[in-house]
C-alpha cells in the first residue's frame, strides 16, 4: 500500500487506544448530522438536513450501496463517514468530526474502516472524494488540511472536468441568481 508511514501508524494508534468503529442505521443518523454541523461551522461548508442524511442511507445500504461509519470511543461519537459505491468504485461522500478526543485519530482508523466496507463490496477503487482546484496553491487554499489528510491515504491525484449548467431560461435562471444573491445578503444582515 502507499499510505503513508505516519498514516498507518495513526490507524493503529486509534485501535490501540480503544476508538471502535461500527456501521451506523437510521436511527444513528442524527448523531452524524450533529457532527456534520460541527464539522460544517469548524470548516465552513454547508451541511444537508437530517432527512437528507436519513434518505441516502435508508435508499442505498439496504443495496449495499451506502455505510455509515462511525468512530467512538468510550460510548462518546467522535467521527461519521457515509460512503456509497457503484459499479467496482466506492466514493467517501460525507464526512464530520467533533472538535473533542481528535487525538485519539479516529478519522484515520474511520478512513481505514470504510476502505475495507468498498473492499468486501467488490471495489477496486476507493475515491476520497474532493481536493483543492486545481488553480490553488494545496498548502495554502481552504481545504489545504483536507487535502494533506487525504494525500497521507496514497492513491492517485485525478481531476475531473467541473460542474456545468445548461440554462434553458435565462430569464427565470437570473432571477433565481438574484434571489440567492438577496437572501445572502440578508443572512449577513446587509
Amino acid at each position: 500500500t502507499r499510505m503513508k508511514q505516519k498514516w498507518r501508524y495513526n490507524t493503529r494508534l486509534a485501535e490501540r487506544k480503544g476508538v471502535t468503529v461500527g456501521t451506523g442505521t437510521p436511527e444513528d443518523v442524527a448523531r452524524f448530522h450533529a457532527l456534520m454541523l460541527v464539522t460544517g461551522e469548524r470548516d465552513a461548508f454547508g451541511v444537508h438536513s437530517t432527512a437528507y442524511y436519513r434518505t441516502a442511507l435508508e435508499l442505498f445500504a439496504p443495496l449495499g450501496r451506502a455505510s455509515l461509519l462511525l468512530a467512538s470511543f468510550e460510548g462518546q461519537t467522535l467521527a461519521g463517514l457515509m460512503a456509497m459505491q457503484f459499479n467496482g468504485r466506492a466514493y467517501y461522500m460525507y464526512g464530520a468530526s467533533g472538535n473533542e478526543q481528535r487525538n485519539l485519530m479516529p478519522n484515520h482508523l474511520l478512513q481505514w474502516r470504510a476502505m475495507q466496507w468498498a473492499r468486501a463490496q467488490g471495489c477496486t477503487q476507493y475515491d476520497l472524494w474532493g481536493i483543492p482546484d486545481v488553480d490553488e496553491d494545496p498548502e495554502t487554499a481552504p481545504l489545504a488540511g483536507v487535502y494533506r489528510f487525504k494525500a497521507g491515504f496514497g492513491g492517485d491525484e485525478v481531476r475531473y472536468v467541473g460542474a456545468y449548467d445548461q440554462v434553458y431560461r435565462p430569464l427565470l435562471s437570473r432571477g433565481v441568481e438574484l434571489a440567492w444573491q438577496w437572501r445572502a445578503r440578508a443572512a449577513l444582515g446587509g
